[in-house]
């Protein structure tokens, strides 16, 4: 088996729903641009406030991909 090697980033996505939606954004779009998108780790929730109100979930989410080299 050939040895494999990931690269993790970190992203924030927002709702205004919920913080699984949060969390569904930044991978979703996360998507749209990297490939072989392999594990998401939710590392922190937090909300966006506004006169006492929420006003968005916010994800902060490590993914990783698998990292490749064009030759």
């Amino acid at each position: 088996m050939a040895e494999s090697v990931y690269k993790v980033i970190e992203l924030v996505g927002t709702s205004t729903e919920s913080w699984e939606k949060a969390a569904a954004a930044a991978v979703e779009t996360a998507a749209k641009s990297l490939h072989d998108l392999r594990i998401a780790e939710v590392v922190e929730l937090d909300m966006q406030l506004e006169d006492g109100e929420v006003r968005a979930y916010r994800a902060k989410v490590k993914v990783s991909f698998k990292y490749r080299v064009d030759d």
